[in-house]
């Protein structure tokens, strides 16, 4: 039941926004083993004029950017998963855009559980129902 959240320096178009959400979804189950059915991806497009990185636009760099979060029910997954997950996306997103800038972030946060649900119940409640 991961939520991900996107803002990325591109231009903004139905089969981008597909294309990176067929590669995040399958990175999310892969990797952090989630349920396709229960993911959520929300992609925000920046203009690259409006991204600045060390007090230059990635415009004026010639580079692109990601912002990257993804919530997670806490301790449901390892830290060498977490680590390959960072790593295999920042990687995805430099063969998508190319020139891609160091400072690009990527966002593994881990909620709890009693902090944390979809359709009106926690995790937690989940959990113990099941």
């Amino acid at each position: 039941m991961p939520i991900l959240n996107l803002k990325i320096s591109a231009d903004k178009s139905p089969a981008m926004s597909q294309t990176i959400a067929t590669i995040l979804l399958e990175l999310t189950t892969r990797i952090l083993r989630k349920d396709p059915a229960l993911t959520s991806i929300a992609i925000d497009y920046i203009d690259p004029a409006d991204w600045i990185v060390g007090g230059r636009s990635l415009a004026e760099q010639g580079k692109s950017s990601v912002y990257f979060d993804i919530k997670i029910t806490d301790e449901t997954n390892s830290k060498g998963e977490k680590a390959q997950y960072i790593a295999e996306a920042f990687a995805a997103f430099v063969q998508l855009l190319g020139n891609l800038h160091e400072e690009s972030y990527i966002y593994v946060q881990d909620v709890r559980a009693t902090a944390y649900g979809y359709g009106g119940q926690t995790q937690e409640r989940r959990y113990h129902a099941a």
